[in-house]
């Protein structure tokens, strides 16, 4: 999952590699070279990552001269496709970023190299992130930058409504809503995504509050659950009440708008919106606060972003690692988001100056309750199923026989 876009995933491209039994396509297994040796590293990188990692890269070069990283940008767009093409003709780089929610994909494609657990620990990194990349005890990619979600709201409005304590509870953040309501300048209380594409995302973290989980212990979908029905009655409440607009936003929607007008006093989203907010609606500076996401039964969120991989067909592995140790070392990634603003996805790395004197601690939070998107090679198609499920709620379906429409999906 990037900031950018969803993974875009195309189930049926993904057949045709499957189909043409291609996994370990290696032309180099026997000829790898070492790392002090003079080579040429390729690495894809997505969207505006891509644009700035080849600035880093240059700072590696300082440490490792022999070693030229030759840094492809793609956009998220196309990116998927164009990994999926490459894998099929055997033309894949040595590495990559890839968007969190395309690692099962990757992984059961048999293209990624596992990961050196010795080199890389897992306690360095946010666990959800790490899990994400993990499957049937070995580890595929690293976790580079990492995302998250929590509630932006209006402190002057929710004052102006009577409300004066941050929301903490499923509860406290209905009572905002309805307080919002309320007011003359309110349209809808609650930005809350009524199906369309990514909406599963606003929803996650109801049924990780809940204590559900994507799969349960036997690997199974568990989006039929007791705790997946409570998560859906709650999200419906809003659809229900009048707080939040029972239809898909339109596309191309931006909600900092209706923010900054006071029209749509309360949204959860990302950390980008910090500084969305900043430049599109410097009006209402001082007057908006964002908290970690209201708990049902616990505090809950998601956790997205991109891990670096090394395909198994890399000649450069050993050069790879070494890329991918500077990429998520601490200082890199304090360095990191100070130039692309992404979160480290290393917890050592919120320690350093950079992050220390940000007001990012509302997104550590959020970070340290994720619940797992466990790495699903046809992740997209369930995805696909939960913002159709959300579609149906938000015109009154009901939340216990939703929930059982996704067994037959599984």
């Amino acid at each position: 999952m990037s900031r950018n876009a969803l993974s875009g995933t195309t189930i049926a491209a993904t057949a045709v590699v499957l189909s043409l039994g291609l996994t370990a396509c290696s032309s180099g297994d026997g000829g790898q070279v070492g790392v002090d040796a003079k080579q040429t590293l390729t690495v894809w990188a997505m969207g505006e990552e891509g644009k700035r990692v080849a600035d880093v890269a240059k700072k590696f070069n300082e440490k490792h001269p022999d070693i030229t990283v030759k840094v492809t940008p793609i956009g998220w767009d196309v990116a998927h496709q164009k990994l999926v093409s490459a894998a099929a003709a055997d033309r894949l780089p040595d590495m990559a970023q890839l968007g969190s929610t395309w690692m099962g994909e990757f992984i059961d494609l048999g293209v990624l190299e596992p990961v050196d657990t010795k080199a890389f620990k897992a306690d360095d990194f946010f666990p959800a992130a790490w899990k994400g990349g993990e499957k049937d005890g070995e580890v595929y990619g690293v976790p580079w930058y990492v995302d998250t979600r929590v509630l932006y709201y209006r402190t002057d409005l929710a004052k102006q409504a009577g409300v004066t304590k941050a929301p903490e509870t499923w509860a406290d953040q209905l009572a905002l809503a309805e307080a919002f309501k309320k007011l003359d300048t309110t349209k809808w209380a609650f930005s809350q995504p009524a199906g369309g594409q990514g909406s599963w995302q606003n929803w996650a973290p109801y049924l990780f509050s809940a204590g559900g989980t994507i799969m349960d212990k036997d690997g199974k979908l568990a989006l039929d659950s007791p705790e997946a029905v409570t998560a859906l009655t709650e999200y419906a409440k809003y659809f229900d009440k009048g707080l939040s607009k029972n239809t898909p936003a339109a596309p191309g929607y931006d909600v900092i708008k209706d923010f900054g007008g006071g029209s749509v006093p309360m949204f959860a989203s990302g950390p980008w919106m910090v500084q969305n907010i900043a430049d599109q609606a410097p009006q209402i500076e001082g007057k908006w606060a964002a908290v970690p996401l209201p708990a049902g039964k616990q505090p809950a969120s998601i956790i997205g972003g991109a891990d670096l991989v090394t395909f198994e067909s890399s000649e450069h592995k050993a050069a790879a690692q070494e890329f991918t140790k500077f990429l998520t070392s601490t200082t890199t990634q304090a360095d990191w988001y100070e130039m692309a603003k992404s979160l480290p996805a290393n917890k050592n790395a919120w320690d350093e100056p950079a992050l220390k004197n940000a007001d990012v601690d509302v997104f550590k939070k959020a970070l340290n309750s994720a619940g797992e998107i466990p790495p699903l090679a046809q992740w997209e198609q369930v995805a696909h199923e939960i913002d159709v499920t959300l579609e149906k709620l938000a015109k009154g379906g009901d939340p216990a026989a939703l929930a059982g429409r996704h067994t037959a999906a599984a």
